[in-house]
């Protein structure tokens, strides 16, 4: 199975023993919508629902960290998804959240997991079928393992404004990294000292689906990224920093990890230096 799936195929595999489709919908800047009750009104047939916004650490102090093996695994095994299972994933977000959960699937040792291009847009705008309700299947067991080297941490992450070994790269749009627009989560404005700036959704075509492997590669080299460097991305709270990790992933790179804290914590505290302007450009702020 290709890491992202059309939506053609998935019509083709639907019913097949192994197969397990998961919708991924998380609303990180609309709290008023609500992911649940959108799949009950209509979501992929078979379709199992993730509810993503609460699968995390609920210890941490900064909001959507990354939760236990434990837990993880847990959530999805209750949901059904074994060990063996190949899982295909889908979102009906603009911010493409199932990339989020593609990568905690990863970090958490799962490799036979695809995601949906276009996810559901794409499938109701081919007018596919939908099923109502909640899908209950009988629970699997399923190994999580934590993998480290996928992870970065604030201690990691100062360490590198010094030493510049990996290349960060911020998925948020260029007014919030330059240091233009408020964050909405009323926290500092600017970026990591020294990271760049590509915006998720200059990833992706209009209809939500990914862009080409050509059109992604030169994306990131637009961006300043090195192809022999490891990259480190970053965002608001780590869930569109998932689109930048996927979309290398696709080009074939496995040198690629998550800041998980992201912006919601180094634009939280005191004691990070905060940079504006667009990248390249130094401007920096020692709080």
């Amino acid at each position: 199975m290709d890491l992202l799936v059309s939506t053609e195929w998935l019509a083709n595999e639907l019913g097949a023993r192994d197969l397990r489709v998961v919708d991924a919908t998380y609303f990180a800047l609309d709290p008023a919508r609500d992911a649940g009750a959108d799949y009950e009104a209509g979501h992929i047939p078979g379709a199992v629902y993730l509810d993503l916004a609460h699968l995390k650490d609920d210890g941490s102090a900064v909001p959507f960290m990354l939760p236990t093996a434990e837990t993880f695994a847990g959530r999805v095994g209750s949901l059904g998804l074994g060990s063996g299972s190949r899982i295909v994933l889908y979102d009906n977000s603009p911010h493409r959240t199932a990339a989020r959960a593609w990568y905690m699937f990863r970090s958490f040792g799962a490799h036979r997991v695809a995601i949906l291009d276009g996810g559901l847009q794409k499938w109701v705008a081919e007018r596919r079928p939908l099923e109502t309700g909640r899908v209950m299947l009988s629970p699997q067991g399923f190994r999580a393992v934590r993998d480290p080297v996928a992870v970065r941490d604030l201690v990691q992450m100062k360490a590198n404004v010094a030493s510049a070994a990996e290349q960060v790269l911020d998925a948020r749009s260029a007014m919030r990294f330059n240091g233009e627009e408020v964050d909405p989560r009323g926290l500092a404005s600017g970026h990591i000292p020294g990271s760049r700036n590509l915006p998720f959704d200059a990833l992706l075509n209009a209809d939500g689906t990914f862009r080409s492997r050509k059109e992604i590669s030169a994306a990131f080299a637009a961006a300043g990224v090195d192809p022999d460097k490891p990259m480190v991305a970053t965002c608001g709270s780590g869930v569109t920093a998932s689109v930048l990790l996927f979309a290398a992933a696709l080009l074939g790179r496995g040198d690629i990890a998550l800041y998980d804290g992201s912006w919601s914590e180094w634009g939280a505290r005191a004691d990070t230096e905060k940079e504006t302007g667009p990248a390249c450009v130094t401007k920096r702020q020692t709080a």
